[in-house]
């Protein structure tokens, strides 16, 4: 297939490796004049991917038009935020036809849309397909075993980029619970920020334990508020990807977590970092969200008060242990 990604982060460039490892023509569109040059001439990204060699046939492109036209299947790896923008900036040149694969995690700020409502509001029609789980992106460009989910409600359209994505070291299944595995990816961000803050302040397995399993509590909440299916969150765009993300160590969130945690200003600490750290704007999303469709969420209350009220991490943790007694099941 002629394959485009449009985004050239680590997690862009690693897709689009993959796909041109499984044979197809790629093009991949990057927004920095530097990646551009560096993937064409030396098949390296060695701004956001440095080290790993990727596929001679990944093809960088500056201008997005000329990247997507004409393509079988495009694929959006940009960060949460400007992606209505650049998917308005390639509408005229996007092929009608082409499945648009959605490997964007966050919930935009503004709209509180997840990213394929973004993708379905600026391309009228489109058949849309989100792609998510545990999946780090030097680890897929280094060829290990992972496994991931496409969801659409296009039967077709997932089994294409199931196919498409498909390798004997990156496994593809398909679902239909868009909603899900949209909200499991963006949420685990947020939980991963909290479990670094845990880790920074010192605390132990069992606070990081308490973190992962009452914060999959609180997605599947507003998972189901906003009408996915509960199992979802227990797949691998839910508990795979939170387990992996909270864990890890080539965690961006979780890094985060741990500078503020460690006591760092916010501001300081990504103003050291090239790449963006979606659970920090997700975590104001996220909110908003959960405020609107009226569900309780106190992690991701916590997070946001340590990050943009200047509450202590250590006072916000007391918080979140001393608050009123309940049952552990939503009745």
């Amino acid at each position: 297939m002629r394959c485009t990604v449009v985004g050239a982060g680590a997690w862009g460039t690693a897709l689009a490796d993959l796909l041109a490892r499984n044979g197809h023509e790629v093009r991949l569109w990057a927004y920095e004049a530097d990646v551009v040059d560096s993937i064409n001439a030396r098949h390296e990204n060695v701004r956001f991917l440095a080290g790993h060699r990727i596929a001679k046939t990944v093809a960088a492109e500056p201008d997005i038009a000329a990247a997507v036209s004409n393509a079988e299947l495009v694929a959006f790896a940009t960060p949460s935020q400007v992606l209505r923008r650049i998917v308005r900036t390639s509408f005229p040149a996007l092929p009608r036809r082409a499945p648009l694969v959605v490997a964007t995690k966050g919930i935009e700020q503004e709209t509180l849309c997840l990213m394929t409502d973004v993708i379905e509001q600026e391309v009228s029609g489109a058949t849309v397909v989100a792609l998510s789980g545990p999946s780090f992106a030097a680890e897929v460009v280094s060829c290990q075993p992972t496994a991931v989910v496409v969801a659409s409600s296009d039967d077709d359209a997932a089994e294409t980029a199931q196919r498409a994505f498909s390798s004997p070291y990156f496994r593809t299944y398909t679902h239909t619970d868009v909603i899900g595995v949209e909200l499991g990816g963006a949420l685990k961000n947020v939980m991963a920020v909290a479990t670094g803050i845990a880790e920074g302040l010192g605390l132990g397995f069992n606070a990081r334990a308490a973190l992962v399993t009452r914060g999959l509590a609180e997605m599947i909440r507003l998972g189901s508020a906003l009408g996915a299916e509960a199992s979802t969150f227990a797949g691998l765009a839910g508990l795979g990807d939170l387990v992996l993300t909270c864990t890890g160590s080539l965690s961006r969130n979780r890094a985060v977590g741990v500078e503020v945690g460690k006591g760092r200003r916010l501001d300081d600490v990504l103003k050291d970092r090239e790449t963006v750290a979606e659970g920090v704007v997700t975590a104001q999303s996220a909110r908003a969200l959960a405020a609107r469709q009226g569900v309780e969420m106190p992690i991701v209350d916590a997070v946001n008060r340590v990050l943009f009220e200047g509450q202590s991490a250590r006072s916000a943790i007391a918080e979140l242990m001393t608050r009123e007694l309940r049952a552990e099941v939503d009745r």
